[in-house]
């Protein structure tokens, strides 16, 4: 198994959710966050003043999926997040040793 966290743009959060769910992959969980990848956040005017905003608003999505589609998923992600401008984000996918579904005690691929 496979845990992927896609740290995405907030704007194209409901387009992923919706392409996600359309490619079988229901159950995910989001968290709002806040980073900078290479661009070191944006420089914003206010008031006349210049100031930087080093820590962007960011979507991180998490979602735990079988060995055989990891690919599907980070695909699906991709082609509904990218707009070729720096900033569209970044797709982690780490080793999952074991799942286990709480209410009923189900372990690995049925737990997922």
């Amino acid at each position: 198994m496979k845990k992927i966290e896609a740290i995405i743009r907030p704007t194209k959060l409901e387009e992923v959710k919706a392409s996600l769910e359309d490619a079988g992959f229901n159950s995910l969980t989001i968290v709002d966050v806040k980073g900078r990848g290479q661009q070191k956040g944006i420089i914003q005017q206010w008031r006349g003043q210049e100031y930087r905003v080093d820590a962007l608003p960011k979507i991180k999505i998490e979602l735990v999926v079988n060995d055989e589609d990891e690919d599907k998923a980070t695909d699906v992600i991709v082609s509904s997040t990218r707009t070729g401008n720096i900033g569209d984000g970044k797709i982690f996918v780490l080793p999952v040793e074991k799942v286990i579904r709480i209410r009923t005690g189900e372990r690995d691929g049925k737990a997922i």
